[in-house]
């Protein structure tokens, strides 16, 4: 399993300053990716802002959105524009992960009804391939087609329809942080939708878990979660939180075991030792058998 972190770009009260920092002992300590979840009506940083500053400070892991919510951005050609331009910022090491968003407050901050999302969701898709394709032209020639075509592009959903579109339109699915028993259903069912699609090679799945480590961690972490998420998603989240080595280590033999290929670990804390913490955290567990613990 690649296991990736995430920066603190939508932890409360976190100096944005710290984010090219994060960025570059991430890459030093060999993390394999870099992630970064989406608000609207929250005190976060813009993604794709965050992941450019994450850009100019690292040469080698991947960037990745998991997700980003496009379901009330009402213009495809200039979302595509600037995940393009992101794309040829990190020189081809982004991996964007797209959902529509379901935070009913981001829709009605910005005029826009959360219905019909998915024919919109799949048209907007089309627009942005468009443009990453090099096909979206003006009287000075076109945007510049990206050199892979588009970048890296995994898609979020937990309806039928959702992991169909996953399987036809992009390399893989972005699970939600909502327990085991999410994951394997999904991922069950992104396989099969894979296999009907009649696509070569095999879905990549992407899941995230929430992590904190060191004194105070459990207290941090359970704090974070019930304000980003409140109490209609807590119960979801709560079981999962890892705060020791332990519980990390039986995570990820779970978590492979369902059929995941990332682990993106998405902090709950802004500060800069957390990277080493879990750097740390995870050379001990990865050397010795995991041991069942309590959460």
């Amino acid at each position: 399993m690649r296991i990736g972190i995430g920066l603190p770009a939508a932890v409360p009260d976190t100096d944005a300053t710290v984010i090219g920092r994060w960025a570059a002992e991430s890459e030093e300590r060999g993390f394999a990716s870099l992630g970064v979840i989406d608000r609207l009506v929250y005190d976060n940083l813009d993604p794709l802002v965050a992941l450019a500053a994450a850009a100019v400070r690292t040469e080698r892991i991947e960037l990745m959105t998991t997700v980003l919510n496009t379901g009330y951005q009402g213009n495809p050609v200039l979302l595509a524009k600037q995940i393009g331009s992101l794309e040829r910022l990190c020189a081809g090491r982004l991996t964007v992960g797209l959902g529509m968003g379901g935070w009913p407050e981001d829709y009605a901050a910005s005029d826009v009804p959360a219905t019909r999302r998915g024919a919109a969701f799949e048209a907007g898709l089309a627009a942005m391939g468009a443009v990453w394709r090099g096909e979206t032209t003006g009287a000075s020639g076109p945007v510049p087609a990206l050199s892979e075509g588009r970048p890296g592009l995994l898609l979020a959903g937990l309806v039928p329809a959702g992991f169909a579109r996953a399987a036809r339109l992009s390399d893989g699915w972005v699970a939600p942080s909502f327990g085991l028993r999410t994951l394997e259903q999904g991922v069950e069912a992104v396989h099969q939708e894979w296999t009907r699609a009649a696509r070569p090679g095999r879905p990549r799945i992407i899941v995230e878990r929430y992590f904190c480590l060191g004194p105070g961690a459990a207290q941090t972490a359970e704090a974070y979660v019930a304000h980003y998420y409140g109490p209609d998603y807590l119960p979801h989240i709560q079981p999962d939180l890892l705060t020791g080595p332990d519980r990390l280590r039986l995570e990820i033999d779970r978590l492979t075991a369902a059929g995941a290929d990332d682990l993106v670990l998405l902090p709950c804390s802004g500060d800069p030792r957390q990277i080493g913490l879990l750097a740390d955290a995870l050379d001990q567990t990865l050397r010795t058998p995991a041991k069942e613990a309590a959460p």
